[in-house]
């Protein structure tokens, strides 16, 4: 009989997050599952002559990340599509890159900029104006997501769309108009951003081939920063099982390199019971496997419980009918077992839901169903004991981290000091999971959550919470590994590494444990290992890893991603050069504008209308 592994991982400093075994020097790998722990000596016996032997240098070694509601399943179809603003620290730089896109962009394709940035993360600290967007592209569509508060289109792309004086504004939202009634390309959320998704959706699609390719790139980019799972939230326009070929397809075809469990997002407003009951006969909580497998319902239940969290914007008061259509709808869930999990912003919002949702319980009881709230960012001391009553668990993001600003303006400091309550949700014993909602709003990046976590921090440098709110190391690790496996009930395979756990794990670029803490949000992965195999190499461990694919089509702006902003740059850093920057080339003058062409012919009216000092 072969007792053999199949790889060995050793010389290492693996926190485990196991309470017996906290840390230790080397594990030993067997069809996809740890089979032991400890140091390379009492492991060596294990070793034959096929097993992967891997020398990690005396690198700290952490459990895979797993990001507990995320959209990867509607990213991954997008990502070649999209220019990332990610960690961009002007906003001249991010012109520029949106200029250098415009050009390469073939029509009909347009240029799109949806969600992981803040316009307080540029040393401008401010958006750009349409005049600046039309500047620099004037002929290819450009969209421009902020937040859930706005999209900027320039003219090109208002023609796309057809949006006209004669369009009506939807309820709840914005088309911001001209003295003539012509729309100037701003669209507003007020708070519904229903209609800043739906515009969305009117661009080009990628062709399938391509949709493959992309969400192959948008994986390896999750496994660059040592993510290995996600819960996939679902979202709007993105149909089951339509939109669910793709990342079912490179399943089958053993080519997904982070697990997903997904649950589904409900389509058709005033229509969810039917929806739920219609795929409650095409599929069951647990379908699937240990890479890809259905979680239930969620994270929109029914469209009349949709808090939209602008803090730009007054709360919204939900329609009085929420009650009967969410109680149509969780009895189904119960009934069924069917986990679920429902957006929820605001408190206040909460109680409605909790209403219901404890009188399902007196019917069909709601104990051991991993049911959840997701976001709750002004959840009260109340509503978490009856979420706890119900066994439910609570998913947090970092979305403060990229809004903090505006709900301070809003709401006041006081409020945002427990925005959301992380430490009273945990001292009350409430499942408790941490993710990013990417990619519409917040970044896909781990990492600056993980310092929001530790710093109370947003993205501008504003501090929200004091200190003594602030999460150490390791419990904010927790709550991003085995807190997060809670939420698809995989607590007995992953977020810890122990014997007979998924061999999941990462080597970051530097300790967490003793890097600086400005220095957490500039993490990401040397090496990623998923299910034994290694899927992400960098320096020392690049050989290791497969390559990267090629990003198609070649306008991709993943084709010409040279990852100059994947490291989260603070802007007081970018702006140390000089007081002024160029509205277009930031703090590159020497480089940019010495070295690159013109984007027009006529320099003057070019420069002039962006500001350019530069000197050629």
């Amino acid at each position: 009989m072969n007792t053999a592994v199949d790889a060995l991982f050793h010389n290492g400093r693996f926190t485990t997050l196991d309470r017996g075994q906290p840390e230790v020097g080397a594990v030993a790998v067997r069809e996809g599952r740890l089979v032991a722990l400890g140091d390379r000596a009492s492991l060596h016996a294990l070793v034959g002559p096929q097993t992967l032997q891997v020398d990690l240098g005396g690198r700290r070694v952490l459990p895979g990340l797993n990001d507990s509601h995320t959209h990867l399943i509607r990213a991954g179809l997008n990502h070649n599509l999209e220019l990332r603003w990610d960690g961009v620290p002007t906003l001249a730089d991010a012109m520029a890159m949106l200029r250098d896109q415009a050009r390469r962009t073939p029509p009909p394709q347009w240029v799109r900029v949806v969600g992981g940035f803040s316009e307080f993360q540029f040393a401008e600290r401010r958006l750009p104006t349409l005049d600046e967007v039309n500047a620099v592209a004037p002929e290819t569509p450009v969209f421009i997501l902020h937040l859930y508060d706005r999209a900027l289109l320039n003219a090109a792309a208002l023609r796309a769309v057809g949006y006209t004086r004669d369009t009506p504004d939807p309820p709840g939202a914005e088309i911001q108009r001209d003295a003539r009634g012509n729309p100037t390309g701003l669209l507003v959320a007020r708070p519904n951003a229903m209609i800043l998704y739906a515009t969305l959706a009117k661009g080009p699609r990628l062709a399938p081939e391509d949709q493959r390719n992309s969400t192959r790139l948008y994986m390896r980019e999750l496994n660059r920063l040592g993510i290995t799972s996600v819960i996939d939230a679902g979202g709007g326009f993105q149909n089951y099982p339509d939109d669910y070929d793709i990342v079912g397809g490179l399943a089958r075809d053993g080519e997904l390199t982070v697990r997903v469990a997904y649950n589904l997002f409900t389509q058709r407003p005033q229509h969810e019971r039917e929806d739920f009951l219609r795929w409650a006969s095409m599929v069951s909580p647990g379908d699937g496997d240990a890479f890809l497998r259905h979680n239930g319902a969620g994270e929109m239940l029914v469209f009349s419980a949709a808090d939209f969290e602008d803090f730009r914007e007054p709360r919204p008061d939900l329609p009085a009918r929420m009650e009967d259509d969410l109680l149509g709808v969780a009895r189904v869930l119960a009934e069924r077992r069917w986990p679920f999990r429902i957006h929820a912003t605001y408190d206040e919002s909460i109680t409605r839901m909790l209403d219901v949702f404890e009188q399902v319980h007196r019917e069909h009881p709601l104990t051991g169903l991993h049911w959840a709230i997701d976001h709750a960012e002004t959840i009260g001391p109340r509503n978490i004991e009856r979420v706890r009553a119900l066994g439910g668990g609570i998913a947090i993001q970092h979305r403060m981290a990229y809004q903090g600003e505006r709900f301070v303006e809003r709401y006041g400091a006081a409020a945002a000091a427990r925005t959301p309550p992380v430490r009273e949700i945990l001292a009350a014993g409430v499942p408790l999971g941490m993710g990013t909602d990417a990619t519409r709003v917040a970044s896909y990046n781990p990492w600056i959550g993980l310092h929001w976590l530790l710093s109370g921090q947003t993205v501008g440098g504003l501090v929200l919470t004091p200190e003594a709110e602030h999460l150490d190391r390791e419990t904010a690790l927790r709550l991003y590994t085995e807190g997060s496996a809670w939420f698809s009930g995989e607590e007995a395979h992953k977020g810890r590494l122990a014997a007979g756990m998924l061999a999941d794990f990462f080597v970051p670029s530097e300790d967490y444990f003793s890097v600086p803490l400005e220095r957490v949000k500039t993490l990401s992965s040397l090496l990623t290992v998923v299910g034994g195999r290694v899927v992400h190499g960098d320096g020392d461990f690049a050989a290791l890893a497969p390559p990267w694919p090629v990003a198609s089509p070649d306008w991709s702006p993943a084709a010409h991603d040279s990852g100059r902003y994947r490291r989260w740059q603070p802007a007081a850093a970018a702006a140390a050069c000089c007081s002024q920057p160029c509205t277009v080339h930031g703090h590159r003058h020497a480089f940019v504008a010495t070295r690159s062409a013109p984007p027009v012919s006529d320099r003057a009216s070019f420069w002039g209308a962006l500001g350019c000092a530069c000197a050629f």
